[in-house]
């Protein structure tokens, strides 16, 4: 009977009984949270073979060079747009409310492992390109992989007609198997999230705290994102895609909800690909290459959280950040972003790069650490969102014919 209760109301209750076990039973969290560590072992045992075989798949059915340069063209030119819009709107609310001003939060914890983001920023982009696919691959190095996969696809579509229709048709086959895998996956997500959400309201410092010392913040930090969500986005919907933005909104609640348990936009990929395909009626050619794309390079919600965490940092510390500081952490926000791999937390780590370039203390991270994780699910909604934002609106304009199914 379980079974037939929509997979979204599953992941719902999964979420509610995880966070009720956190608060009242924190010392049997062990009990349950092998589920959650179990889960997102299988995720991220397909996400490497997801990324490459949809991208490569989707890039070779394209057809055209043409139609890979315009459709490639229209899909940065508009997670690049969301992404700037979603930093402005952060910058803007963070100034007008400004949360850091005469903050004493008392707390800052040791960050370990900052060191390795000490390479200059062009260093990080040259990293891109990989020494070594294989080894990016066992790494899950997200941007090589993509990289390597369009690179791929690209010329898959130059070779002989005989090696592209047998290439093509294997890396389509490919795809097929793995989703169909990571489908089987996803049929235990419910059991996932409990254990995941359990474990980590087990961790939360005292709500009082919260509320008393970062409450601000946190409010901040979800006001814009919400605000880039439902207005930005939605207007960019109606207008672009020409489609019901609530009704996309409400056939988007399987990935958003996962995305805000879980945290990862790399475990999320999936279910997005098939909501949107199913749901709003965009074909597997563009899927299959926004998606992707979007889940390791469109980073609104990241994007807009660094600029702000950053910003309330600079306010905490007493640092007045001049016009023209305020544009680097704006494009070092937009840029670290994109580099920012679809997995919890990734964006706290990234944010060392925006605090460098203003000149701010690496341990300014750590007044912002104990709520993190709770705004990480925030802000990968966001992330997730625009992702399946961009599809609809490259799908109109390829001149796809949508449509938003009542579910």
């Amino acid at each position: 009977m379980f079974r037939k209760i929509a997979l979204h109301w599953q992941i719902l209750a999964g979420l509610i009984l995880g966070t009720l076990y956190g608060i009242f039973l924190p010392s049997y969290v062990a009990q349950v949270e092998w589920m959650g560590t179990l889960f997102l072992r299988g995720l991220n045992m397909v996400i490497v073979p997801v990324v490459l075989c949809s991208i490569i798949s989707g890039v070779a059915n394209i057809g055209t060079a043409d139609n890979l340069g315009r459709i490639g063209l229209k899909t940065m030119g508009f997670y690049m747009l969301t992404s700037l819009i979603a930093i402005i709107t952060g910058l803007g609310l963070v100034n007008l409310i400004q949360p850091g001003i005469g903050a004493d939060l008392g707390l800052v914890q040791k960050i370990n492992g900052v060191g390795a983001l000490e390479q200059p920023l062009s260093e990080t982009l040259l990293n891109i390109v990989p020494r070594n696919i294989f080894q990016a691959f066992a790494e899950t190095q997200m941007l090589s992989v993509i990289f390597f996969a369009v690179l791929f696809g690209f010329f898959i579509i130059r070779v002989k007609e005989q090696s592209r229709n047998l290439l093509t048709g294997f890396f389509n086959a490919c795809f097929d198997v793995i989703m169909e895998i990571t489908m089987f996956i996803i049929r235990f997500a419910p059991l996932g999230i409990l254990g995941i959400v359990a474990a980590q309201v087990s961790q939360v410092p005292d709500l009082g705290i919260l509320i008393q010392r970062l409450g601000i913040y946190m409010l901040t930090v979800i006001l814009a994102l919400a605000t880039h969500m439902l207005l930005t986005l939605s207007v960019v919907v109606r207008l672009l895609a020409r489609i019901n933005p609530l009704q996309h909104l409400k056939n988007m609640s399987v990935p958003l909800l996962t995305a805000f348990s879980t945290s990862s936009s790399n475990a999320t990929l999936p279910l997005s690909m098939e909501a949107v395909e199913h749901n709003s009626g965009v074909s597997n050619k563009i899927a299959s290459f926004t998606l992707p794309l979007g889940a390791t390079i469109n980073m609104n919600g990241t994007a807009l959280y660094e600029c702000v965490a950053v910003m309330f940092i600079a306010q905490a510390y007493g640092v007045e950040l001049t016009f023209a500081q305020q544009a680097i952490v704006v494009l070092t926000a937009l840029l670290a972003a994109i580099g920012s791999a679809g997995i919890p937390m990734a964006g706290l780590v990234m944010m060392a790069i925006v605090m460098k370039a203003v000149g701010l203390p690496l341990e300014g991270i750590g007044l912002i650490l104990a709520v993190d994780r709770i705004l990480d699910m925030f802000r990968t909604v966001v992330n997730v969102y625009g992702d399946t934002c961009g599809a609809v609106v490259v799908a109109r304009s390829e001149g796809e014919a949508l449509y938003t199914r009542n579910i």
